[in-house]
């Protein structure tokens, strides 16, 4: 059983470090914060096998506070190990800023000295994680991360400012920063000092994140979701999501009634096609026409229906009887007039997938019954 002591447990890196922690079967935390009292500082100073050091100032009122939270407190932090002879491995999060020389920067690269300084005279093992911009949920928006405030910001209908559309940025995802910490868990305990770099990062201009989070917003108007086929879209998503009012998480799809039933289109994608949703009453039947390229599947949720195919050219009916009970789908190939009717004796509800989204200008839907020749 490890004991590992994580400072910042309260802020973005160090809340998704100790929760990944706490699943794990091997490790007792010991959790540190601003809120918590210095008592369990020293407690985990004199325990822990490992430090994470996440805890510093990245906004504070004036200048002089960025080398009293930063540098000020990782010389505490080794003052206080020296004292109690101890050693335990540490692996900190400073910031590419600390390649520069404003007031932030030299206060990171101070407590990278800090712990060098100490791993040199104790013999400690440290890792210096130099991060890009990170992004995930739990950041906090309008604060000092760009991600978080366009995600927020968008989520919540205020409006973005953009002064350079074409500064690029270089991000990392949360999980692949909680990922590369942990790995360290299992590192040598051998002296010495590295610097470590998460792998996995993205380059995407401010116009350009602007534009897919703005995408994401849009897409509950128009049901068309942004293609999702890259790792980074797939975690910006998230990431926009997790900033919704938990009031929000809900939205109502615009419905087409008439004698039939209804009707709702659900989610479309370029690359995807788009899925919808009917409700059918008893004795109605829907379709009753062809298409030469667009394909669909459906995919009976409710009910009881027979779906009926005949080559648009020659052959006889051929029916499919399906049920909400059977969890069957039925594929519609090019080239057969089909429809669907509710034989049952309730609601019919059925779920369609097009491989095309509706196109009223290229439709590719040509009307013609089933039964009997149009």
């Amino acid at each position: 059983m490890k004991t590992v002591l994580v400072t910042g447990s309260a802020g973005f890196i160090g809340k998704h470090v100790a929760e990944a922690l706490r699943r794990r079967a091997d490790t007792n935390i010991i959790e540190f914060d601003l809120i918590t009292p210095a008592e369990r500082l020293d407690r985990g100073l004199r325990e822990a096998d490992f430090i994470f050091h996440f805890a510093g100032i990245n906004r504070p009122e004036i200048d002089a506070e960025f080398h009293i939270g930063n540098t000020g407190f990782t010389q505490e932090i080794c003052t206080k190990l020296a004292q109690y002879g101890r050693k335990p491995m540490i692996a900190i999060s400073s910031s590419i800023q600390a390649e520069l020389d404003n007031p932030y920067g030299l206060s990171k690269r101070g407590a990278e000295a800090s712990l060098l300084d100490w791993s040199k005279n104790s013999g400690g093992r440290v890792i210096i994680f130099r991060l890009k911009n990170v992004f995930g949920k739990w950041c906090r928006p309008n604060y000092n991360s760009v991600t978080a405030t366009f995600c927020y910001n968008i989520a919540h209908d205020i409006p973005i400012n953009i002064s350079d559309p074409s500064r690029e940025l270089e991000l990392v995802y949360i999980d692949d920063v909680v990922s590369a910490f942990l790995e360290c868990l299992d590192c040598s305990a051998s002296p010495g000092s590295e610097m470590r770099e998460v792998k996995t990062f993205y380059r995407v201009t401010l116009r350009e994140l602007a534009a897919k989070v703005r995408s994401f917003r849009e897409s509950r108007r128009s049901l068309v979701l942004p293609s999702l086929d890259d790792e980074f879209t797939r975690r910006l998503y998230a990431t926009y999501l997790s900033y919704l009012e938990e009031a929000d998480f809900s939205y109502l799809l615009e419905q087409r009634t008439d004698s039939r039933g209804s009707l709702a289109e659900f989610i479309k994608q370029t690359h995807f096609g788009q899925l919808f949703v009917s409700r059918t009453n008893p004795g109605i039947t829907r379709g009753n026409h062809y298409h030469h390229t667009k394909t669909e599947k459906f995919f009976v949720l409710e009910g009881e229906a027979i779906i009926r195919f005949r080559h648009i050219l020659n052959g006889g009916i051929i029916e499919h009887r399906v049920s909400g009970k059977d969890f069957k789908v039925v594929d519609i190939p090019p080239g057969y007039a089909h429809s669907i009717e509710n034989v049952g004796e309730s609601e019919l509800v059925t779920l369609f997938w097009a491989s095309e989204i509706f196109d009223s200008e290229k439709a590719d839907v040509y009307p013609m019954t089933v039964r009997g020749r149009s």
